[in-house]
């Protein structure tokens, strides 16, 4: 086999895992199509119009909001098609009291007053096209 052939053969192999696997379904992996937003609007970031655990499905190419992490990444249509995972959930953590504890994807950095306190491998956290088990995630806390 030429190294084409196998290079196309462990890219087809790779592909089918992820179906398999359930990978690109999106939150809940039940198949739905949860509303994406295309682009954040100034309200969406701004701490008066989002309460402490509110999330939001955008694309990845919109820019995590200071005060928010990624929680969650898969492939959707919606934000144009590719075997990369392109759509990522984003969660509001402005707001929460000290001594809170939430998982977040490693693809964005923890917002100022959080903690991190471990990290770990989640496959709902892979945002690279290139499988990994290395950790992707962490476990955060409010420390001030």
């Amino acid at each position: 086999m030429s190294n084409l052939g196998f290079a196309g053969a462990v890219f087809l192999g790779a592909a089918v895992a992820m179906v398999t696997a359930g990978c690109g379904a999106g939150p809940g992996d039940e198949g739905e199509s949860p509303e994406v937003q295309e682009g954040l609007t100034d309200s969406l970031a701004s701490q008066e119009q989002s309460a402490a655990g509110d999330t939001a499905n955008v694309c990845y190419s919109n820019l995590t909001p200071s005060g928010w992490v990624d929680v969650q990444w898969w492939n959707s249509a919606a934000c144009g098609s590719t075997f990369v995972p392109n759509t990522k959930q984003i969660k509001q953590l402005t707001g929460y009291p000290v001594g809170t504890r939430v998982n977040a994807c490693a693809s964005t950095y923890p917002p100022s007053g959080w903690t991190i306190t471990s990290s770990y491998y989640s496959s709902s956290c892979q945002y690279s096209a290139v499988p990994s088990l290395n950790n992707n995630s962490w476990t955060l806390v409010r420390s001030f």
